[in-house]
């Protein structure tokens, strides 16, 4: 494996980000800060506890899982959306470097920072109420592998989209709302049985769920079904990355 060239894209990568402070890093934990003081000013007042857990303490795993998830698909949808606009993706193609050595680079960009901005908002979050990570190694566990797995996500939306709305498209109305109804903000336990069978059919449920356990021990799913379904997206995100750069789907054209 080619080291230097991994390292000169992910570099790039950084970079950007860091030049664009105020966008990648700034805007999402200020998004994150109004969601936590109206969500927990305005519900905690007639929700006290969940679990025996405070409802402000409660939804912090929620909302980190929330910008994850985003930031994630966007960091690197965009990192490989741009090369394309602009016609550099063919200059990379042509490089002597492999296929792996462009999903690791751009997707570990990607990770990277939304890992940084998830940890960045751990610690916003830490100072509106008193948090308890009760499992740390799981806790890393599960923000890795889950900011990877959407990064390489958002990497195949970004070969997908043939326009800037196309780029926002999934995000915005697929993501979003499955995050928002996937317990990010209350547990699938108070709602109505069938509701909750319905609620089992979103895959963020798994995440969240075990993301949260990591905090407090407790979840509304198994954590074993939660890490498995996590690790069945990543390979079917490996598998589909695969796929297009053996295919060469709308890489060539």
């Amino acid at each position: 494996m080619n080291l230097r060239a991994v390292w000169a894209i992910y570099r790039m990568e950084m970079a950007r980000a860091f030049r664009t402070v105020l966008q990648s890093i700034v805007s999402p934990v200020i998004s994150t800060s109004l969601y936590f003081v109206v969500f927990g000013s305005a519900i905690g007042s007639r929700i006290t506890e969940i679990d025996g857990i405070s409802y402000g303490a409660f939804i912090v795993p929620g909302l980190i899982m929330l910008s994850l998830l985003t930031q994630s698909i966007s960091n690197a949808s965009f990192a490989i959306y741009f090369p394309k606009f602009v016609g550099s993706i063919y200059e990379l193609l042509s490089a002597p470097v492999s296929y792996l050595e462009i999903v690791i680079a751009y997707v570990g960009g990607a990770a990277t920072k939304s890992i940084i901005l998830g940890l960045i908002i751990l610690a916003t979050a830490s100072l509106f109420v008193p948090l308890t990570i009760l499992h740390p190694f799981w806790m890393v566990a599960f923000l890795v592998l889950t900011a990877v797995t959407f990064s390489l996500f958002g990497f195949i939306i970004g070969i997908w989209a043939k326009s800037f709305e196309q780029l926002q498209l999934v995000p915005l109305l697929i993501i979003t709302p499955l995050t928002f109804l996937g317990g990010s903000f209350y547990s699938i336990n108070m709602l109505p049985g069938i509701w909750r069978t319905v609620t089992l059919f979103n895959p963020v449920v798994y995440l969240i769920s075990g993301f949260r356990w990591s905090f407090y021990g407790k979840s509304d799913v198994s954590v074993g079904i939660s890490l498995g379904m996590t690790i069945v997206f990543l390979l079917v995100c490996i598998a589909i990355v695969a796929w297009i750069f053996r295919t060469g789907y709308r890489l060539r054209n």
